[in-house]
């Protein structure tokens, strides 16, 4: 056999091995119980948008400790502030964190929020924002 032939061989071996492997990773089109992700470092997708009255839940799809932790200057005048473990203000979000993990959401669990003023809220999880972890969701009337 000559070179050319074999690494010929070998590119379609690893490009069908490639596709399979992404494949596993969610791209079979089965429904989900959560409209936003979190992997290690990431909320999938990133920017959401949903109506007036509307939950969105995010679930933990990886296995690293995570927060929903909105920015508190950077959601609706009038929307109630949201966080994973219910804390009233960014600010007692962040201590609950430093004050023991307070408001993570582990593995395989999932934390939801009914959005009911229009407008974009911001948020992010506060041990990964360092490393970009953060996310947009847009609520229409």
């Amino acid at each position: 056999m000559n070179r050319r032939t074999f690494l010929a061989g070998a590119a379609t071996v690893t490009a069908v091995g490639v596709a399979g492997c992404s494949a596993l990773g969610g791209g079979n089109n089965e429904a989900t119980d959560y409209d936003v992700g979190m992997g290690s470092a990431f909320f999938r997708p990133a920017e959401i948008e949903v109506s007036v009255g509307e939950t969105v839940v995010w679930a933990n799809t990886g296995n690293r400790r995570h927060t929903v932790t909105a920015y508190e200057n950077q959601i609706p005048d009038d929307a109630d502030y949201f966080s994973s473990g219910g804390f009233d203000s960014e600010a007692d979000a962040v201590d609950g964190w430093q004050d023991g993990f307070g408001g993570y959401i582990e593995s395989g669990t999932t934390y939801e929020h009914t959005f009911e003023i229009p407008g974009d809220y911001h948020y992010y999880c506060i041990p990964h924002e360092p490393e970009g972890m953060v996310g947009k969701v847009v609520v229409t009337e």
